[in-house]
């Protein structure tokens, strides 16, 4: 769909196309909204809050802090395979975020060239409906990789207080011996942490700056859908 807008004698030509599916933008909210309840949460168990006087039993503040962090969890680990399973059904876009064309020089030149984009070394922006390339390569390793690292991490440390013999230390026991012991698995973790963090602050700053500079729409496109390309002419 392409429509033209006359303003101060230029035209401006926007066209329309329907990207990202009412379950994938659904789930884009509220993988950003786990992702910031687990980073904030999992800071505060890591640096334990100062000690309040009286009672543990009348304040029970990291008690809460650590049910939010597992409850969070729980719904993070089901929304991503709830992500994949739409991944199956939904339309072209939605497979991007887990399959790579390694294999296609082509597109590794793209990649190459958005880096040049992101670091102002190319002039012209070229315009993608679904991610380009350097955006799908990003969020393939931090989310599509990331998450399940961050999953199998977090549930192995979770089995240390449900117990021997419990279903989270049957599925994941198996994590903390591979990384050698309990500590281990607790800085890779918090490490993990980190590295979805500066993953976060790029992705937001990369998708405001391609909104005002290559005219096309980032934010708006996860809310509504739709991708809007601009163009003015004179």
């Amino acid at each position: 769909m392409t429509t033209s807008v006359e303003t101060k004698g230029k035209f401006r030509y926007v066209q329309s196309i329907y990207v990202y599916e009412t379950p994938v933008r659904l789930w884009h909210w509220l993988n950003a909204l786990c992702i910031t309840i687990l980073m904030i949460t999992g800071y505060l168990i890591s640096h334990p809050l100062p000690s309040i006087g009286g009672e543990a039993s009348e304040h029970f503040v990291m008690g809460y802090i650590r049910f939010t962090h597992f409850a969070t969890a729980y719904i993070f680990t089901i929304g991503f395979f709830a992500r994949i399973y739409w991944a199956f059904f939904g339309n072209h876009h939605s497979r991007q975020l887990f399959i790579l064309p390694i294999f296609n020089l082509t597109w590794w030149s793209e990649v190459i060239y958005e880096l040049r984009w992101y670091f102002f070394l190319a002039k012209e922006p070229k315009k993608y409906v679904g991610h380009n390339p350097l955006a799908q390569l990003a969020m393939f390793f931090f989310i599509t990789l990331g998450s399940p690292f961050m999953m199998l991490t977090g549930f192995a440390l979770y089995a240390e207080g449900t117990g021997a013999g419990s279903w989270q230390d049957v599925l994941f026991g198996w994590v903390i011996p591979l990384f050698g012991q309990s500590q281990d698995v607790h800085t890779f973790h918090q490490l993990g942490m980190w590295a979805v963090l500066i993953f976060v602050m790029i992705h937001i700053y990369a998708a405001i700056r391609e909104d005002i500079m290559s005219r096309q729409s980032l934010v708006s496109t996860m809310i509504s859908g739709y991708r809007m390309f601009k163009d003015s002419r004179d």
